[in-house]
């Protein structure tokens, strides 16, 4: 064996030659594919959470004044809805207790467009559920 063939270490290194690069790459692909999951539940987590908010205010906003003037509860929570950039879907009242239904409307990264939807309900202390 001549001093150059034992300075290159064994034959098969030549084969190996670049394997680090793949592996790199194959690690930054599921480091990017975890952190677009992490990115795309947190969306989805959000829109679901400012739903809630905008029904919450909006049987809040109908129920305060469903006894005193009915038919203008349900385009008090229109109003609401629509300030919290959502949509209503349904809004009922009885016995001065406020039911409302919203959606919204969001975009997930690299899915497109998905609805969240949520509910509330607001009203007297001891009024009937």
């Amino acid at each position: 064996m001549s001093r150059s063939q034992a300075c290159r270490g064994p034959a098969s290194f030549g084969r190996e030659r670049g394997s680090a690069t793949i592996w790199t790459i194959a690690l930054m692909i599921s480091v990017w594919a975890a952190a677009m999951v992490v990115v795309q539940v947190g969306v989805a987590r959000v829109a679901r959470h400012r739903a809630q908010s905008a029904a919450d205010l909006s049987a809040l906003g109908a129920a305060r004044v469903a006894l005193a003037v009915p038919d203008e509860a349900c385009h008090r929570a229109e109003a609401i809805t629509v300030a919290n950039g959502a949509v209503l879907r349904s809004c009922s009242l009885s016995g001065g207790v406020a039911e409302i239904v919203v959606t919204m409307r969001f975009v997930v990264p690299l899915l497109g467009s998905a609805t969240a939807t949520a509910s509330a309900s607001a009203g007297p202390v001891g009024a009937p559920a």
